[in-house]
């Protein structure tokens, strides 16, 4: 789509794009949500493509991924055979409500901005406990925990003209068990609920996530694996307004997902593996 108020496209920001914020500003990467609608408070959009930002690193300390990185990109990263949750990075991806045309495109840090309950790079980078590193208009940075970026439907914690450079995943959660459940109304439809859970190797704990049925991330974490009682008196626990409503679920309906899903979970990764 034309977005017929725009004047001027900034093709080579600087480093730091922030500091020259200006109101009617947008930044712009895959621009797929960008285009696909009418943006009448918009006056100037500023190309992030031109600053090269690495797309993916892998050391030591875990998985960086540079905010401009394409769902392609991500899909295809061969992870190291010792992060075991490697298969899961392709299942969030596979998780998008997109062809593989939009994933040439559409950027990890764009969804992840864009704060949608059914974003799936939020989903994975709040379950494999990331941090983003956000930079601000006056030149400053701040780390932030992915679990909470994401504040609303369509809202997060950005101030005007701060802008998402960086996610980090450390390598801790990129070795641990995992497993994973999603509900769609269709087969390729946008996520009802988007669970994800992990374990600690040799532990018995559990980081469960559920997404895309509530309005933010919701993160419950047990040092021991709870019994089925406590563990549905914990999602029976999240706030009634915190579940989401759209045409793709009800609340009542996502909740009651939500606890189906939860209990198998809990079976399967019952007592851990050492």
């Amino acid at each position: 789509m034309d977005i017929n108020t725009i004047t001027e496209v900034v093709r080579h920001p600087s480093d730091r794009p922030g500091q020259d914020w200006r109101d009617g500003d947008a930044w712009l990467a895959g621009g797929t949500w960008l285009f696909s609608d009418e943006q009448p408070h918009l006056r100037r959009l500023v190309d992030l493509t031109a600053l090269g930002w690495d797309s993916l690193t892998a050391g030591p300390d875990g998985l960086q991924i540079g905010a401009t990185c394409t769902v392609r990109e991500l899909y295809a990263f061969a992870a190291p055979d010792d992060w075991t949750v490697g298969p899961l990075l392709r299942t969030s991806c596979e998780a998008f409500l997109a062809s593989f045309k939009v994933w040439n495109a559409a950027t990890v840090g764009g969804n992840i901005v864009m704060s949608l309950p059914a974003g799936p790079m939020i989903t994975m980078t709040v379950a494999l406990e990331a941090t983003y590193t956000l930079w601000s208009a006056d030149g400053s940075e701040r780390t932030v925990d992915a679990v909470d970026f994401v504040t609303a439907n369509n809202r997060n914690v950005l101030a005007p003209g701060e802008i998402l450079r960086r996610i980090d995943i450390p390598s801790s959660a990129l070795r641990k068990r995992y497993t994973h459940r999603r509900f769609t109304l269709t087969k390729m439809g946008r996520s009802t609920l988007f669970m994800i859970a992990t374990q600690t190797p040799g532990s018995d704990d559990l980081l469960l996530t559920i997404t895309a049925g509530t309005t933010h991330p919701i993160r419950l974490a047990f040092s021991t694996m709870p019994d089925a009682d406590t563990l549905t008196g914990a999602v029976d626990a999240i706030p009634a307004d915190a579940w989401f409503d759209d045409p793709n679920g009800k609340p009542a309906h996502r909740h009651h997902l939500a606890r189906h899903f939860a209990e198998e979970i809990r079976s399967e990764l019952a007592g851990g593996v050492s």
